[in-house]
């Protein structure tokens, strides 16, 4: 079983998916370090990309085919200024050369050099191979891109690096159960044994560094979003409704960055109604921002990084005004740590679980974090877990145009509140009385993605996608 930090759960990136996106992108970028390992780099003449599978049949609403080529291009998803993006792209394009790595250019033809195969490879829905040719022979080298952003090859999917990592963690966890235990037995909160694990990885102050600056970017990707009005791209002509639905909430209080604005919400008005508005205002402008190819924070992917960012956002603004750094990384831990959970026992990924691997997941993660900084013990918390994914089993995945607009978009609001409701239903519930474990849950999702359907898994072969399509909009 691997391994999995906080930051691996919860990684910052660009839209708009984690999957079809922020993985090939950073296959393309482990393809490179292959060529330069193997001293190969100096000799390629040219480079082709074999899409397979999902990553073909949903690549160009997804934006792979733009991902495999910044990925080539030596660009970080990371840091890489999203202003610079389209430049890189259209200078590809009209040029027919790609800057490798950003030192050697060579002849480049989108339209011929990145192959769309509609065959599945047998590991993962999500295949796709790098070809490179030297001047007397060829380097092949394939990927599978797992869900949140998480890259392996077939040949080490044991991974023995995680295995390694594995050992010195001091609480190894597989389970919930065994979060559970370890709970008990150190009398910690789950945020506590996190904590220690990502200690036997990285100092405090890397962790509070992190931990924080994933929280801000999350908190810019809002209030870019909901100060951003305008159509999607893609051609489906999706408005954003963030910017409307905010200009409605907001006040006259004036603010000038992202701290302020989230004070100035603070003396706003909370009626049950205007608490829903907020939460889905915060989830919406999220997945627009990844929609538009913007940075966001996958949690634990970007099509639906919109539901952690609103629920802590709803902590901060509505639960507890006197919520500090403390209480977002506890937040943050413990949601990366069910992620994690879910990853190992079922999946993250959509095109080989639906809808439910990602919205599901990501809203178990909120209710878990929120029921603990909300107070809920060790027992509660998996509760909330539970109760979020229980009502998500089943959600198809199945975007219309193979973008991650819509249904996507939508959905992050809906998980959002589903988590919120959760938590409550959790911290109101003696744990005693729970019927079904966390485990139970995580076990039926994973047996529900095997038998769910493929066209319901990120190929817009089916439901939504077909019922409506491009024309329609």
């Amino acid at each position: 079983m691997e391994c999995i930090s906080v930051f691996d759960m919860l990684k910052i990136g660009v839209g708009p998916s984690s999957s079809h996106t922020l993985g090939p992108w950073r296959a393309a970028e482990q393809f490179l370090k292959e060529l330069k390992d193997a001293e190969l780099f100096n000799d390629v003449t040219k480079v082709t990309i074999d899409l397979y599978g999902s990553l073909s049949l949903t690549g160009i609403g997804h934006a792979t085919d733009l991902a495999v080529m910044l990925g080539l291009s030596g660009a970080d998803p990371e840091y890489v200024p999203v202003d610079d993006i389209s430049g890189i792209i259209d200078t590809i394009k009209t040029t027919n050369t790609l800057i490798l790595a950003g030192l050697k250019g060579i002849p480049f033809n989108p339209s011929n050099d990145i192959i769309f195969n509609k065959d599945f490879l047998p590991f993962h829905a999500n295949g796709l191979k790098f070809t490179a040719y030297l001047e007397k022979e060829i380097f092949e080298s394939t990927f599978y891109s797992i869900g949140g952003g998480f890259v392996v090859k077939e040949e080490t999917s044991e991974n023995k690096e995680n295995d390694e990592i594995k050992a010195t963690f001091p609480f190894p966890i597989d389970k919930a159960t065994e979060l559970l235990e370890f709970c008990i037995q150190e009398n910690k909160s789950i945020s506590e044994i996190v904590y220690e694990n990502e200690k036997s990885l990285r100092t405090e102050e890397e962790i509070h560094h992190e931990l924080l600056r994933v929280w801000n970017t999350m908190l810019e990707c809002m209030y870019i979003g909901c100060h951003t009005e305008g159509t999607l791209p893609g051609g489906l002509n999706v408005r954003r409704r963030a910017f409307d639905m905010h200009q409605k909430l907001k006040g006259d209080l004036p603010y000038s960055n992202p701290q302020e604005w989230l004070q100035t919400i603070r003396k706003t008005k909370v009626y049950f109604r205007q608490i829903l508005k907020w939460v889905s205002c915060f989830a919406l402008a999220v997945n627009e921002v990844n929609a538009a190819l913007g940075r966001v924070v996958t949690a634990p992917t970007n099509g639906s990084s919109g539901v952690i960012p609103a629920v802590l956002m709803y902590y901060m603004v509505i639960e507890n005004h006197k919520a500090s750094e403390k209480e977002i990384k506890q937040f943050l831990m413990v949601a990366g740590e069910i992620g994690s959970i879910f990853k190992k026992g079922a999946t993250i990924s959509a095109a080989m679980g639906g809808c439910q691997a990602e919205i599901g997941v990501s809203s178990a993660m909120a209710a878990a974090a929120l029921c603990e900084v909300m107070g809920g013990t060790p027992e509660q918390v998996l509760m909330a877990a539970e109760i979020a994914m229980e009502h998500h089993l089943g959600l198809t995945c199945d975007p219309i145009g193979g973008l991650v607009q819509i249904p996507c978009i939508e959905r992050n609001t809906m998980g959002a509140i589903k988590a919120i409701n959760a938590a409550e239903l959790a911290l109101d519930t003696d744990p005693k009385n729970a019927k079904v474990p966390l485990d139970k849950v995580v076990n039926t999702m994973w047996q529900t993605a095997k038998d769910m359907n493929n066209k319901y898994k990120e190929t817009s072969e089916g439901g939504l996608a077909i019922a409506v399509n491009m024309a329609d909009c």
